[in-house]
C-alpha cells in the first residue's frame, strides 16, 4: 500500500522567486503532513515561474517561455531538495524546455530520495501547442523503477493515445502519473476518459493532476478546469466505476491536494484472477501494421 497525492493546482500569480517559493514548499508540505509518499503537480506547473517576469513579458506567449528559461534551474533544485527533505518521491508537473537543437518540449522530471530520476518529454502535441506555440514532441517512453512501484509519465494529451500507456504497461509500469492542463470542461473530459480507458486496457492505475482557475496575466495558462482522480480497472477487490477517488466538483480558488491510498498488488492482481483479462487479451495483431487481409 502506498500514499499518493495528486494536486488539484490552481494558477496564482507568484511575482518573485521568494514568494513562489514559499508557497511551492508550503503545498507540498501540506502532502507530506497527510503522509504523501508520491506528490504529482499537473502539466505546465512550471510556467507558473513566468509570473517572476514583468507583466509585458509574462503575457506573451512565445517571450514568456524563453524568459523562464533561467529560472528551470533553481526551479529543478528547489524540487530535488523538498524530495531529498522529506523522502518523497515528487513529480512536479511540467514546462517547457528549450532544447539544445533550438525546439522547445513539454518536460516532466521525477525526483526520488536520492534525487533526480529523470524525466519524460510529451509525445503529442495539442493543436495549440504546435500550431499557435510552437512546442515540439519528444521521444521515448521511459519507465522509471522506485520503491513505490514501476511509474511511468504520460502528459496530459498523450493519455488520450492507447499505444503510448500500452508500451509503459509492456515494460513494467503499474502507475502512470498523468499531469494534464485543460481550459474547457470537454478538455478535462478527454484527458479523464482517456486515463480511464488506459486503466481498463491495461489493468494499471492512472494518477491524474490538473491545473484550475483562471489566470489572465498568462495567455498560456487563463482558464483552467479539471479535478483530480486515481483510477483502476473496474474488477475484483477495485471500485465498480473504475474510480479510486476523485476531488471536488467545484473548481477550487486555491489549490487542493486529493490524497489515497493505493495498493498496486491489487491491481496487479486482477490481471490474474479478475473477471475479465484486457491486457492479456490484446492480441497482438490489433497493433500490428499490415496490409488488408493480412
Amino acid at each position: 500500500m502506498i500514499r499518493v497525492a495528486a494536486c488539484q493546482y490552481a494558477i496564482e500569480l507568484h511575482e518573485s522567486w521568494e514568494a513562489y517559493a514559499e508557497h511551492l514548499q508550503g503545498l507540498c508540505a501540506e502532502a507530506v503532513a497527510e503522509g504523501a509518499q508520491l506528490l504529482l503537480l499537473p502539466e505546465y506547473a512550471g510556467l507558473v515561474l513566468s509570473g517572476q517576469l514583468p507583466p509585458a513579458q509574462r503575457s506573451d506567449l512565445q517571450g514568456s517561455i524563453s524568459a523562464i528559461q533561467p529560472l528551470l534551474k533553481p526551479w529543478l533544485g528547489l524540487c530535488e531538495r523538498m524530495a531529498r527533505r522529506w523522502r518523497i518521491h515528487l513529480q512536479p508537473g511540467s514546462a517547457p524546455v528549450l532544447d539544445a537543437d533550438g525546439q522547445y518540449r513539454n518536460r516532466a522530471w521525477l525526483f526520488g530520495p536520492d534525487g533526480c530520476l529523470g524525466y519524460q518529454d510529451k509525445l503529442m502535441m495539442t493543436r495549440f501547442e504546435r500550431e499557435q506555440w510552437g512546442i515540439v514532441g519528444g521521444q521515448g517512453l521511459k519507465v522509471f523503477d522506485t520503491p513505490l512501484g514501476q511509474l511511468g509519465i504520460l502528459i496530459c494529451y498523450d493519455n488520450e493515445f492507447p499505444l503510448l500507456a500500452r508500451r509503459l504497461a509492456e515494460n513494467g509500469a503499474d502507475l502512470i502519473l498523468a499531469p494534464s492542463c485543460t481550459d474547457t470542461v470537454a478538455g478535462y473530459h478527454r484527458v479523464r476518459i482517456g486515463a480511464q480507458a488506459r486503466a481498463l486496457e491495461n489493468q494499471i492505475a492512472v494518477l491524474q493532476s490538473p491545473t484550475v482557475g483562471l489566470a489572465p496575466w498568462s495567455l498560456a495558462l487563463d482558464e483552467n478546469t479539471g479535478r483530480a482522480g486515481l483510477f483502476v480497472p473496474p474488477d475484483l477487490g477495485l471500485p465498480d466505476d473504475g474510480v479510486l477517488a476523485l476531488s471536488a466538483q467545484a473548481a477550487p480558488l486555491t489549490s487542493q491536494w486529493l490524497v489515497c491510498d493505493i495498493d498496486l498488488a491489487a491491481v496487479r492482481a486482477v490481471r490474474q484472477r479478475g473477471q475479465v483479462f484486457t491486457r492479456r487479451d490484446w492480441p497482438e495483431q490489433f497493433v500490428r501494421i499490415g496490409q488488408p487481409g493480412e
